[in-house]
């Protein structure tokens, strides 16, 4: 039978080891080659946070932290990576995760490596659910909508925030839907000559059937990424009263539990929400020019064509002089 394990068993993983000086190649050697480099730090580090809801609830979600210092000093070989993560896990485990927080972070990075650095920058990745109700049943189920924070700040400047999110939403083809407008008119005419008497049971019973619906047109699953700059002094995340305008503007955003009778009403609202990705892109673009706290915006719909094996996509940007462009990206939003 074999024995428990005892300390002495593992001498190397129980026993202390009495204080000694360690080497430090970073600071010890300057660079092979000397150069400022722009960022320098972490990716994907693992980590819960907190998030504050509009409810005043907080949330507590798995989330992955990028974090990054620029190296300002040409013939300093690197900068110190565990400072980053500690001051992240310390912040992370006592205080939820406000724009305020964030900020505290980032002057903390750059007191942290005084002499090294002027640029400090942190975005969290996360996914966050929300509960939809269905749209006409009393049934609702959750939607994850993925989400980036963000903020840079210079040293001795002003706070740089951003909210990226991605809305999925479905879109229908207006030229398609009036391809089989036509085709349906044309198939009418052939059943129903003109000369002859028009029977409403015969229409109706027509128009229930698969011989009168004989083409139908073209939708497919949407997707828009936006990304936001926030006014500096925000105190919260608007995070759902953005999503909510977002979703309301697109007019069909994809859903979650539904029944025969929310089906249907989802397949009404899509043949009354006809558009092109163009058509898209406007409609956001004027629901986040009158957003309070956003000072710029960018974004991108994706049409993921159902006729073509390509996408058709539009950006658009709030054209704030230096603010984002046409070239920007959205913030990797996964």
């Amino acid at each position: 039978m074999s024995k428990t394990p005892a300390p002495e068993d593992f001498p190397m993983a129980f026993d202390t080891p009495a204080p000694r000086a360690m080497p430090d190649v970073a600071c010890e050697r300057g660079p092979e080659v000397s150069g400022r480099l722009e960022r320098v730090g972490m990716q994907r580090i693992e980590a819960l946070l907190r998030l504050p809801l509009a409810d005043g609830s907080l949330r507590e979600l798995p989330a992955r932290i990028d974090a990054f210092v620029d190296l300002s000093v040409s013939e300093a070989r690197g900068i110190h990576m565990s400072r980053l993560y500690r001051q992240i896990d310390a912040a992370l485990a006592t205080q939820p995760f406000t724009p305020a927080l964030l900020h505290a972070l980032l002057q903390g990075f750059l007191r942290s490596h005084e002499g090294l650095s002027s640029r400090a920058m942190l975005q969290v990745n996360l996914d966050l659910p929300l509960r939809r109700a269905a749209l006409v049943s009393s049934h609702s189920g959750l939607r994850h909508y993925p989400l980036a924070l963000a903020g840079s700040l210079e040293r001795g400047g002003a706070l740089r925030l951003e909210l990226g999110v991605a809305i999925t939403y479905a879109s229908t083809c207006p030229c398609s839907a009036a391809l089989a407008r036509q085709l349906i008119a044309e198939r009418f005419a052939q059943d129903f000559p003109a000369h002859a008497p028009l029977d409403h049971a015969a229409i109706r019973a027509w128009l229930g059937s698969e011989q009168g619906m004989v083409a139908t047109p073209h939708s497919q699953r949407s997707r828009a990424d936006l990304r936001l700059r926030l006014a500096a002094d925000v105190l919260h995340w608007p995070i759902e009263s953005l999503i909510d305008r977002a979703e309301a503007a697109l007019g069909t955003p994809v859903q979650t539990a539904v029944r025969r009778e929310d089906e249907q009403a989802f397949a009404r609202l899509n043949a009354a929400n006809l558009m092109f990705c163009e058509d898209a892109a406007r409609r956001l673009q004027h629901a986040l020019d009158t957003a309070p706290d956003i000072a710029d915006f960018w974004l991108r719909v994706a049409h993921f064509e159902s006729l073509h094996p390509h996408d058709a996509v539009a950006v658009a940007c709030k054209r704030v002089p230096g603010g984002y462009g046409a070239d920007d990206q959205s913030l990797a939003l996964t």
